[in-house]
Formats: C-alpha cells, structure tokens, sequence
C-alpha cells in the first residue's frame, strides 16, 4: 500500500480538517490514515516509516553488491526483502526471489499489500521456488539478468542444507564473483543465532549470523540487521 502525499502534507491535511470540523487533532489524524487504508495514524507512520527504511537502503545498494539482512524471526526480514524488491521495480528494474519458504501465492499476496498488482509483476519479476537452492542455481537462472537487478535468496542458510553441494564458503564466494561480473545485487536473508540477546544489545551483528558451517562474512559488502521496528546499517564489511 502506498500513501497518496508524504506524510507531512498528510499531517497538515489533519490539521486543516481539525480546524474545519472542530475536531481534535488526534480524531482528524485518525481519519486521514483511515482515508488512507489504516485504522490509526500510528499505524500509518510505522508504515511511513518502514517504506522511508528501505528506500534508504536501497539507496546505498550499488551493483555487485552482496547485502545480508539478518534479523530474528518476526522481526521483519522477509517484509523487508520483499519491499527493497517492489521498490526496485517500481523504478523500473529487474527482481528475483529464490526461497522455499514462500509459495506463489504467498508472493503475490506480499506483493499487493504494497501496492503492486500480479499483472505488474511479470514483465520484471521471477520467482524461483525449486527443491533446492544453491550457488549454481541462483547464477543459472540469473545469467540474463540485467545489471541492478535485485535478487533475493531466502535464506542464507538454504545453501548449507545439501551434503552433496560445495561448501556454503565455496557458494558464497561464486556468488560474490558472479554479482560483481553481472552487477546484480544479491540479499541474502540470515538466520540470527539463538543465542543472542536483545537485552544485551539493541541488534545483532555479525557474530550472531548462525553459521552451522564456516563462512568468510567479508564476503558481503553490506549488513543490515533489524530488530523492534528500528534498523541498522553497515556499509562496507571489508
């Protein structure tokens, strides 16, 4: 769903109806997120908010990049992975989405809860939902890709589940050649170890990726990890 005018035009759409009807502020803000498609309006500003979050990031991504996106679950991971790739599409580029966890209708219901239609979908949009995701897979089916295109692999861990594939290091390290010589941009959605305590820190970090396996994490060239509505970024992990 998107917003018909920033969230400041909509606030001060508030407070003129405020002076107009003789309503308290709250109840007029109310009703221009209910106009909006929100039962509250601080409902409307998380939503702002979160849209605000991943323009931001899509900003700082740069073709060849390799994001990782770790966040424990029901923090958000997938929602995020999925706006950075309407948001691409939106500006006219390419997206792709490798998981097991989403079935189509799953994608499609995603996708229109942000405003894109099915039909707006198939011109820029792959889903790749095979029994099994791996580094020869993801480069296979990206092969045409056009340069800035978005790629999503859901998740990290996917790639360590099969005995008989190369080593998730080795997988990794195909994958970052292969986003650099096509200048695609690969999210890897993560896992966050069990062991980490958001009492202790306001986000997990690097140290608390769950690696059953060794992995080179400067491999990535860029982090974001969220927690409790809030993100944080790390731009360059060399």
């Amino acid at each position: 769903m998107r917003l018909s005018a920033p969230v400041r035009r909509l606030r001060h759409r508030a407070r003129q109806l405020a002076r107009s009807e003789g309503i308290p502020l709250h109840a007029a803000l109310d009703r221009v997120a209910a106009g909006e498609g929100f039962a509250r309006w601080s409902l409307l500003v998380a939503k702002a908010s979160a849209l605000d979050r991943v323009s931001g990031v899509l900003a700082h991504l740069s073709h060849g990049d390799m994001l990782l996106l770790g966040a424990r679950p029901g923090q958000g991971k997938t929602l995020f992975g999925f706006g950075l790739m309407a948001a691409a599409m939106r500006a006219g580029r390419s997206a792709a989405l490798f998981t097991l966890e989403e079935t189509a209708g799953d994608v499609i219901a995603r996708f229109r809860a942000m405003g894109i239609e099915p039909s707006a979908l198939e011109p820029r949009f792959r889903l790749e939902d095979a029994d099994e995701i791996s580094a020869s897979l993801i480069t296979a089916k990206l092969a045409s890709a056009p340069p800035g295109t978005i790629a999503t692999i859901d998740y990290l861990q996917l790639l360590d589940q099969r005995r008989d594939k190369p080593a998730l290091s080795e997988q990794v390290a195909v994958l970052r050649r292969f986003a650099r010589e096509r200048g695609v941009i690969l999210i890897f959605l993560s896992q966050i170890d069990r062991s980490y305590d958001p009492s202790a820190k306001p986000f997990p970090d690097l140290t608390d990726i769950r690696l059953p396996n060794p992995l080179d994490l400067g491999l990535f060239s860029k982090a974001c990890f969220l927690n409790e509505g809030a993100m944080r970024f790390e731009n360059g992990l060399h």
